[in-house]
């Protein structure tokens, strides 16, 4: 590390934090603003349902394929180049974004977007590592979790109002300023890190994963569209996992991995890995399925809808800096474990929706909620990571987000698929129940006289009900799902972690009379450790530090 780097860690990591903070943030609101303008977007550029879907699929899935390739690109050009490079190419992206003309322009240009956008959130954790003190990694984190948890939850809101007041395409346009601004910063306060080595880039590690989630990605988005029996699903699972499969083969055998898989082997990291995707798949489940309530089922427009989940989102500003203090205090353990279960209990008491429960009720159903995720995300975050050795942080990050985005579409998808299917089930079950005729409710025998115009009423509340029913049973699901993470989350660390210390050197022995001296014999060969052999033995005094034993 260069002698800048050590004066930042030093005091003046604050700002620089800050500022890289700016940039991830925008990448990760991108991800949910969007779709609040899919409607407006669809109805100006002449698009059907179905294709205007790949706006969101197509950032998606390539999204999933540069991901993997983050850690890599850090290395080999040094985190701070490929930050600046990356916040550019999101603001250039955007514009064009913008200024799409036709369908097939914004498609293109949003996978575009999606490549600079999977970067950012990588290379800034590992920067991340780089300037804050290990001893305030907590609090530096806490900060960090504004972008990966808050931005998500903004999105809505904003969106919603640019949408509906303003104009569509500021939803791209308004990340052109932040992202000058934060690229000039950057270069100003960023320590100059530099790469120390000269990876050898690992061709058959990347095209492995890179098809393997770009199979299981498209699946999940297409198979409610497609039917998740069809043969085209299938294919795109079981290619999926055979190639994953053969990811961990090459990766295994590579002198230089593309994501080294061994991090698998630290189980405060694995472990870590689990919530986060738990946590993810409720908090994304959340604020797809809330807004859609709202909108479907009480009639509420975009803005006001998004207005809805504003509270709960600045419960998490509130928390998230608190939690990261909490963990520099306490550790990860009992904040992970206590947040897991208010997230269990504000999910239960979603269970009891209705198509007529309040707004205020609602937002203190979320905003109960959201306590639990801004007191549980950021100290499991940080667990997993602070048990890796320094120089696998990158390949831990990479997972890190690798995990959210997978987890996240899969809840969506499993969750969009039981609700299609209970939908069905339960609207043919309780519509045999609105029979006409002399064992017919006189309510139902008098609208069927009126013809459509009297039946279309109950219908719509039948809809209503039915769809609120199904909601209910999606939130029980997460319910049970975040009071597994709570058993998980016991397993982590108690207490502050320990530093690891060097082993002391022996001390030297006292001479032997020289006619007892004897020439030491000296072996023939003497074999130095692997690279793999010294990063396991440095994940294994980092993670027995991470569980609080004295190394």
């Amino acid at each position: 590390m260069s002698g800048t780097n050590g004066q930042q860690r030093a005091g003046g990591w604050a700002l620089p934090l800050v500022v890289l903070i700016v940039g991830m943030f925008m990448s990760v609101l991108d991800t949910s603003i969007v779709n609040v303008a899919i409607p407006r977007m669809q109805s100006e550029l002449g698009a059907s349902t179905d294709d205007i879907k790949w706006v969101v699929t197509g950032y998606t899935l390539a999204l999933g394929v540069i991901v993997p390739l983050s850690g890599w690109l850090g290395e080999r050009f040094g985190q701070t180049t490929v930050y600046l490079s990356s916040l550019l190419g999101f603001t250039a992206a955007s514009a064009l974004c913008g200024m799409a003309w036709s369908l097939d322009s914004m498609i293109a240009f949003r996978i575009l977007q999606a490549i600079p956008g999977g970067v950012l959130p990588v290379v800034t954790m590992t920067l991340l590592y780089r300037i804050v003190p290990k001893e305030r990694i907590g609090a530096a984190m806490g900060m960090y979790g504004l972008g990966v948890v808050f931005a998500p939850a903004l999105g809505p809101t904003l969106g919603g109002y640019l949408v509906e007041y303003v104009n569509w395409r500021l939803i791209f346009y308004i990340n052109v300023p932040v992202g000058i601004l934060g690229a000039i910063a950057a270069f100003v306060v960023f320590p100059r890190i530099r790469p120390t080595s000269w990876p050898k880039f690992d061709l058959w590690g990347f095209l492995t994963i890179a098809y393997g989630l770009f199979a299981l990605l498209l699946a999940t988005d297409k198979g409610q569209d497609w039917g998740w029996t069809s043969y085209p699903i299938l294919i795109l699972l079981v290619s999926s996992a055979l190639s994953l499969a053969l990811f961990v083969v090459v990766e295994l055998e590579s002198a230089n991995p593309l994501i080294d898989v061994r991090i698998f082997k630290v189980w405060p990291y694995t472990n870590s890995l689990i919530l986060i995707s738990v946590i993810s798949i409720g908090l994304f489940t959340t604020l797809y399925y809330v807004p859609q309530f709202l909108q479907v089922t009480q009639g509420m427009q975009a803005f006001d809808a998004g207005l809805v989940l504003m509270p709960s989102a600045l419960v998490m500003v509130v928390l998230m800096p608190i939690a990261g203090r909490l963990y520099d205090r306490f550790g990860p353990r009992w904040p992970a474990t206590i947040g897991l279960a208010i997230t269990a209990i504000g999910t239960y008491l979603m269970t009891s929706i209705t198509p007529d429960t309040p707004r205020h009720v609602l937002i203190m159903w979320t905003a109960l909620r959201n306590v639990g995720v801004g007191m549980s995300m950021m100290p499991i975050m940080t667990a997993g990571v602070a048990a890796l050795a320094t120089s696998r942080v990158g390949s831990g990050s990479a997972m890190n987000n690798v995990a959210q985005r997978v987890s996240s579409s899969l809840g969506l998808a499993i969750f969009g698929g039981m609700l299609t299917y209970q939908q069905a089930q339960l609207m043919s079950d309780r519509g045999g129940l609105y029979s006409t005729g002399a064992n017919g409710l006189s309510a139902i025998t008098q609208a069927a006289e009126q013809g459509p115009a009297g039946l279309y009423p109950i219908y719509m509340k039948l809809s209503a009900s039915v769809l609120t029913t199904t909601y209910a049973n999606l939130f029980l699901v997460v319910t049970v799902l975040c009071a597994i993470g709570v058993g998980l989350a016991l397993l982590l660390r108690h207490g502050p972690a320990k530093p690891v210390e060097e082993a002391p050197a022996p001390a030297p022995a006292p001479a032997a009379p020289a006619e007892e001296r004897r020439p030491t014999p000296v072996p023939a060969q003497s074999r130095k450790p692997s690279r793999e052999e010294t990063l396991d033995r440095l994940d294994e005094q980092s993670a027995q530090a991470a569980a609080g034993v004295h190394v």
